[in-house]
């Protein structure tokens, strides 16, 4: 499958659920490999916050996330309305803390993303398989999320809150091409105790009976009617035979089941790739939830990084050490590639033999030969420079210039006589001759080193 993102920008306007500031909130297409994101354009330098588990500091009544002071709150349904539709790449502004919301559900959200329809990009959709149980447990609520090996990405949710108007409640999505029938208008819920604390607390300040329903478990004094009335603008409230206050007709009989399905693939948006398997919830909640997110974000991460291409090195290079240099300004002792075995227009996989007769062994440990760490981050660099220098019709007029190196790391040692394969990928697209890239190193079967790299081209005098 591609990578998918919108055709052109979308706007939707509304109030946020807590805290009642008007907003405006736009999807805008967004490159490959981008992801979800929210981009506050309030703020001074319109600072983004990724969709990340990592950033998220609060689950009390939505998923909230902050890096850097910067704040966004209730997250959940706008990301799921993304994953539901399949779309991978969006940057969604917002004028506001907080995404608007509407009926409480993603159902506006699904309309506005197929009334501007999906492209695909050019890029392979990454995807996480599932291949054994992982689970996460909150002991405290007796709360647990597990995903299991499946052919798709599957939820399945079990809701049970102890209380007689709601009672034990299940859904399932068997398919994503399913979310916008059959979960998208599932609204948020919430039960009178908790309305009441929330009203005291200052917080639903956008909410009404459009966009919640709102369970009676408890006796409703007259003096809390009035304040209920008061806080939703009614003139008379009631509580109707099925335990629901008001007049708000249910969609299905198990809406709120199905609404914590849908917050439940929000909130694992949050891990940033998409899943195969099977995730089951038993009574989920957005602390669960994230938490989950946060343990599989961090098993991706380390399984990515551990994850040791295979190449078949009998096979004719695609490009050997000649055509390499017709490429590279680079000459021995210094030119660090001695094959290229994959380019693409985002990713490029180079290949060194590593020798005694190196030069660098002479004087780097000579009775202990390690190949120096700066020469494998070359050696990368190199290699990401063909894929950058394939853009350009005449690359032997132009030379490769570092701008930046982040996140540099040696895992393990490099002898004489390793066989280095070096896999570089664009993060984002090169744009006047700038490379910005996520480059590995590997041998033996293991991943030596790793760096984020930026290089830019410019003619040679």
């Amino acid at each position: 499958m591609k990578q998918r993102t919108i055709k052109k920008e979308v706007i939707l306007k509304g109030v946020g659920l807590h805290t009642g500031a008007e907003v405006t909130m736009k999807f805008v297409p967004a490159p490959v490999n981008h992801g979800y994101a929210f981009k506050r354009v309030d703020l001074e330098g319109e600072p983004i916050v990724e969709a990340d588990s990592n950033y998220v500091v609060n689950t009390q009544r939505g998923t909230n996330l902050e890096k850097r002071g910067v704040k966004i709150h209730t997250s959940e349904h706008v990301l799921a309305a993304l994953v539901g539709m399949e779309i991978d790449n969006v940057l969604i502004e917002l004028d506001a803390p907080e995404p608007p919301i509407m009926d409480g559900s993603a159902k506006y959200f699904v309309e506005a993303l197929e009334i501007v329809g999906a492209e695909e990009q050019d890029a392979e959709r990454e995807e996480y398989v599932i291949k054994h149980v992982i689970s996460y447990k909150d002991e405290a609520t007796g709360s647990e999320i597990t995903v299991i090996p499946s052919d798709t990405y599957q939820v399945t949710t079990m809701v049970d809150f102890g209380t007689k108007v709601l009672g034990t409640q299940n859904a399932t999505l068997e398919k994503l091409s399913d979310f916008k029938d059959e979960i998208a208008d599932a609204r948020t819920f919430s039960f009178l105790h908790e309305l009441e604390m929330l009203l005291e607390n200052g917080l639903i300040k956008g909410g009404d009976l459009n966009n919640a329903i709102v369970y009676v478990d408890k006796e409703i004094s007259e003096e809390t009617m009035q304040k209920l009335e008061k806080a939703f603008n009614k003139k008379k409230l009631s509580v109707k035979p099925n335990g629901i206050l008001d007049n708000l007709t249910l969609h299905q009989p198990n809406e709120a089941a199905r609404h914590k399905l849908l917050d439940v693939i929000g909130d694992l948006a949050l891990t940033g790739t998409r899943i195969r398997g099977k995730v089951i919830a038993n009574k989920p909640g957005h602390y669960v939830n994230t938490q989950f997110a946060k343990k599989l974000a961090k098993i991706i991460k380390l399984e990515r990084r551990n994850r040791v291409p295979k190449y078949d090195l009998d096979q004719p290079p695609l490009m050997d050490i000649n055509q390499i240099m017709a490429m590279l300004p680079h000459r021995p002792p210094f030119l660090l590639v001695d094959r290229i075995l994959e380019l693409s227009d985002t990713h490029v996989v180079g290949m060194k033999n590593v020798t005694m007769n190196e030069p660098f062994f002479e004087g780097h440990f000579p009775g202990a030969p390690v190949m120096p760490g700066v020469l494998q981050v070359e050696a990368m660099a190199q290699t990401g420079g063909i894929l950058v220098l394939s853009t350009v019709p005449d690359p032997e007029n132009y030379l490769t210039f570092f701008m930046k190196m982040d996140n540099v790391k040696f895992k393990q040692k490099v002898l004489p006589g390793d066989t280095l394969i070096f896999n570089c990928s664009l993060i984002s697209p090169i744009r006047r001759g700038i490379c910005h890239m996520q480059a590995y190193a590997y041998a033996n079967n293991k991943l030596v080193c790793e760096a984020e790299l930026m290089a830019q081209i410019v003619k040679s005098k």
